[in-house]
């Protein structure tokens, strides 16, 4: 699957070079190549959307904001009699709907009808390069239990959530490196260019080795965490610990009652994060308890396995993918997908926005996403600068916002004419109080 993102990534640096300087939604670009790796993982489709438009990818980002609306919706209005028929919005979706319906048709025939009878063993040791989609696997595996509308509804999950949770985690780690301290980024960026060096293509140890990346990946899905909102039933009575909260009994939790959990809230809880509002990737790299939270066993590094801490190193406060036997199963395919794009970007390109980073703005559905999308201008990385040297694009961020260039802020605007001055033309005693 690495080879898969490597390449996914190579094409989308390929499209923004082409637009370079221009102005670009990097959202828009982050759900299109995060769609074209589910497209060919899962089914062994080429969706083709960072290249060119595609109504699929058009009725997939429909068929998402429709469900959305339906989630925080008081009244079931796609219920309402004729509603499919006289209602656009409705109209449209069934429009979608039966798009894709009949595309994953397709695909599930061919796979049914190409299916090979195979023992558990023989399938584990087949070659599947030719074919190596999840759907194909499912098919095979299923046999003669396979049910076209479970393996239906489970793709369509996987097509329609697969892609725009991880393009959400790349689009809001991108817009926190972007609005922040530039010297992060550049910290994260050269962090990327040190372990790759002369390689396009991190490899699994690559991605291992990038800490400083990985953990700005994970702190964006910390302070937006898609969903934002877990909903789960109790299927026993239970006793949830006290926690912070005034009941010293805990809450009781009666057999079959619905409990939304809320990740955003959990997640820049003051109880639970220290300074919980603040983009800090290091974060993640020491540990933090707070013994007023009864029960709590607080979040530990040294239990941090895999690409990311799981809900076990931090206790369960941070749960970006859920936990337990409900948890998300692509967390770790989500966390190397992210990991390997990111790079790939960052290692290739620097990004300025156009306007302000307030008009980006935020909206909340089943996914937390921008209101007006992530407008930057992408500009290639020199790669004979050696790590963004004094001098580079960095430096001419820092003067933009009227910061030196350990990132603090200038005495005056003479400061800032002084240092954006070329250095054989600046005299050696300013006659303006300076910075340090």
């Amino acid at each position: 699957m690495i080879t898969l993102f490597n390449e996914r990534a190579e094409i989308l640096c390929a499209d923004l070079e082409k637009k370079e300087g221009k102005v670009v939604d990097m959202e828009e670009r982050f759900c299109s190549v995060t769609l074209d790796i589910i497209g060919k993982a899962v089914f062994n489709y080429d969706f083709g959307s960072v290249t060119k438009e595609s109504p699929i990818v058009k009725a997939v980002y429909r068929v998402l904001r429709e469900a959305e609306h339906r989630s925080s919706s008081f009244i079931p209005y796609w219920n309402l009699p004729y509603a499919s028929q006289w209602m656009g919005g409705q109209i449209e979706f069934r429009r979608d709907m039966t798009m894709l319906d009949d595309i994953l048709a397709d695909l599930i025939n061919k796979a049914v009808t190409t299916r090979s009878e195979a023992t558990v063993e023989e399938l584990e040791e087949r070659d599947n390069s030719d074919d190596p989609s999840l759907l194909r696997f499912l098919v095979d595996m299923r046999g003669e239990d396979l049910s076209s509308m479970v393996l239906r509804d489970d793709l369509m999950t996987m097509l329609i959530a697969g892609h725009e949770t991880t393009a959400a985690m790349l689009t809001w780690t991108l817009f926190e490196l972007a609005k922040g301290d530039p010297a992060m980024f550049q910290e994260i960026q050269n962090e990327v260019r040190t372990v790759l060096k002369d390689k396009d293509r991190p490899d699994y140890d690559d991605v291992v080795a990038m800490k400083k990346m990985r953990y700005a990946l994970i702190e964006g899905l910390r302070l937006y965490p898609e969903p934002p909102v877990l909903i789960r039933r109790a299927r026993t009575e239970d006793t949830l610990p006290q926690g912070s909260s005034e009941m010293k009994d805990g809450i009781k939790v009666l057999r079959g009652t619905d409990i939304f959990v809320s990740t955003w809230n959990l997640h820049r809880s003051p109880d639970l994060w220290e300074d919980p509002y603040t983009f800090d990737p290091t974060r993640w790299e020491r540990p933090y308890k707070n013994p007023k939270v009864k029960g709590w066993a607080g979040y530990d590094p040294d239990k941090v396995t895999g690409l990311y801490p799981n809900e076990n190193a931090a206790d369960f406060a941070f749960l970006p993918f859920g936990g337990g036997a409900r948890k998300c199963v692509g967390d770790q395919f989500a966390v190397l997908e992210a990991a390997v794009t990111f790079s790939v970007l960052i290692k290739n390109f620097d990004f300025e926005f156009e306007g302000s980073p307030d008009d980006v703005g935020m909206q909340t559905g089943a996914t937390i996403h921008t209101m007006n999308g992530l407008k930057m201008r992408p500009a290639k990385v020199n790669a004979d600068d050696p790590l963004h040297s004094t001098g580079g694009w960095w430096e001419r961020q820092h003067l933009k916002r009227g910061l030196n260039a350990s990132g603090r802020p200038y005495h005056s605007k003479e400061e800032v004419e002084y240092q954006n001055k070329p250095k054989h033309e600046r005299p050696d005693d300013p006659g303006i109080p300076m910075s340090h």
